[in-house]
C-alpha cells in the first residue's frame, strides 16, 4: 500500500513546503517576489494575481483576506484539497483515480477564467482587486 501512497504523498509533501515557505515569506513585502508581468506592463489583474498574497493569509488562516485577495486561489486551494484527500483513498483502496476533463469541462474553465479576470478589471469589482 506505500507505493501506491508515495505520489500522493509526494504531491503533498512539495505543496505543503510552498505554502509553509510563502506562509514565511510574506508576499506583502516587496523583493521576495517577482510582480506580474501582465500588472507591471499593462496594469490589468490576471487571475493569478494576489495568489501569493492569498496564500500567505490562508495559511495564515485569514479567510477573509485570502478571498480579498483572490477569491478563486482560494476555490482551487479548497478544489485541490478535495481532490487530493479522493486520489488518496482511491491509491489505498488499489483504485486508479480517474479525471476525464473532456472538452466541454475545459471550455467551462476558460470562460470562468476570462469571467473572473474581466470582472475583477472592471471599476464595479473593485472588490475583487488584490
Amino acid at each position: 500500500m506505500w507505493r501506491r501512497l508515495a505520489v500522493p504523498g509526494g504531491l503533498f509533501a512539495a505543496v505543503a513546503g510552498a505554502f509553509a515557505y510563502v506562509g514565511a515569506v510574506d508576499p506583502n513585502q516587496p523583493g521576495h517576489y517577482p510582480v506580474c508581468p501582465l500588472y507591471r506592463i499593462t496594469g490589468l489583474y490576471c487571475p493569478g494575481c494576489g495568489g501569493l498574497r492569498s496564500a500567505h493569509a490562508f495559511v495564515h488562516g485569514d479567510l477573509l483576506t485570502a478571498l480579498h485577495d483572490n477569491a478563486l486561489a482560494v476555490a482551487g486551494y479548497l478544489g485541490f484539497a478535495v481532490l487530493w484527500t479522493v486520489w488518496v483513498v482511491r491509491a489505498a483502496r488499489g483504485r486508479p483515480l480517474r479525471m476525464e476533463l473532456g472538452p466541454v469541462h475545459l471550455w467551462g474553465i476558460g470562460v470562468l477564467l476570462l469571467l473572473f479576470t474581466t470582472v475583477r478589471n472592471l471599476p464595479s469589482g473593485g472588490w475583487l482587486h488584490p
